[in-house]
């Protein structure tokens, strides 16, 4: 079976990341399976819209720099990319992370099944100090956009994949449209998440002999600022995912929009913590301090929920499922 072609998709909005874009087109112009085109796409900045026209004018490479032609935020700058796309799958690779030189590669492999509509990586984090933070508990990279403790390793199936390493099937959205705008990053404002959750959880819907994997072979390298290693954030980012799953389980249901994080909450973070603590008996550096991390994550989290949950009965904000014209 003949590999498909593979569109890169890069969201940016910022000039303070100029380095780093920089770093993650090289990275996907480096790939041993070449990408059929990176789409650089710029979230209502002109300037820096601009600035990487001229950046890539005359570079070699199929790169092209697009503006974001929906409201800003990155659901719309990834819908922007889709529709402009030509690939039979569409990766998102983060505007500060690199990809290691055979991540198209594997994720490429996982479609030789007609059935896989998403294929999803593994991402490492890299901490702008140097090492990671003693109190941070690898069960929650996820706060820092990377892959978190409790997910299986290998090529697995899973409910959803995490947006800023995956890839999707051209046909996925095509049968359940785009990523939901209202939801998700949005510059520098409250750091929501999960609209790569709520749309894996349409596509299955939409298909349910739907296949989503992860595999952990496709690896990126995300930077973790130094404002990310602090506490402040930590507690920020939880609030805001209880707030996000608030939103993903009053559109597909709680018993689908929690399906994973009950046995994430239930076995993966208990065990996290008796890890930490049995560390701080033994006198290793940052069990204690991992331990109460965990319980103010989920404290964190629960108490997002419950916000969001009470403003979705009030009628509180909600969000939008665009049709992409999708392009090719």
């Amino acid at each position: 079976m003949t590999a498909p072609a593979v569109s890169v998709v890069i969201c940016v909005y910022t000039e303070d990341r100029w380095e780093d874009i920089l770093a993650a087109v090289a990275s996907v112009r480096a790939q041993s399976h070449p990408a059929l085109e990176t789409l650089v796409v710029v979230d209502h900045n002109p300037a820096l819209l601009d600035r990487l026209a001229a950046e890539y004018k005359e570079a070699e490479g199929p790169v092209r720099v697009l503006a974001n032609a929906g409201p800003r935020g990155l659901s719309a700058g990834r819908n922007t990319g889709v529709a402009a796309s030509k690939g039979e799958v569409i990766a998102f690779l983060d505007d500060d992370a690199v990809a290691e030189r055979d991540w198209l590669r594997h994720f490429a492999e996982g479609y030789a099944d007609p059935r896989v509509l998403a294929v999803g990586g593994r991402t490492e984090p890299v901490w702008a100090s140097g090492r990671r933070p003693p109190w941070f508990p690898e069960e929650f990279d996820w706060v820092v956009g990377c892959t978190y403790r409790g997910l299986p390793p290998g090529r697995v199936r899973v409910r959803n994949v995490l947006g800023g390493n995956a890839s999707f099937r051209r046909t996925a959205f095509e049968l359940a449209g785009g990523f939901a705008t209202g939801i998700g990053r949005d510059g520098d404002r409250r750091p929501l998440g999960c609209e790569e959750t709520e749309l894996c959880i349409r596509i299955g819907r939409a298909r349910p002999d739907a296949v989503l994997l992860i595999d952990d072979r496709a690896v990126i390298h995300h930077r973790v600022p130094e404002v990310r290693e602090r506490f402040a954030y930590f507690r920020t980012r939880t609030y805001a995912e209880g707030l996000s799953k608030a939103l993903v389980a009053r559109s597909v249901g709680a018993a689908k929009g929690l399906e994973s994080e009950r046995r994430y909450a239930t076995r993966v973070l208990p065990a996290g913590i008796a890890r930490g603590l049995r560390d701080a008996v033994l006198a290793r550096p940052g069990g204690a301090g991992r331990a109460g991390a965990i319980v103010a994550g989920v404290l964190g989290a629960a108490g997002g929920y419950a916000v969001g949950s009470v403003r979705a009965r009030r009628g509180g904000p909600r969000f939008a499922v665009p049709t992409v014209e999708v392009g090719g």
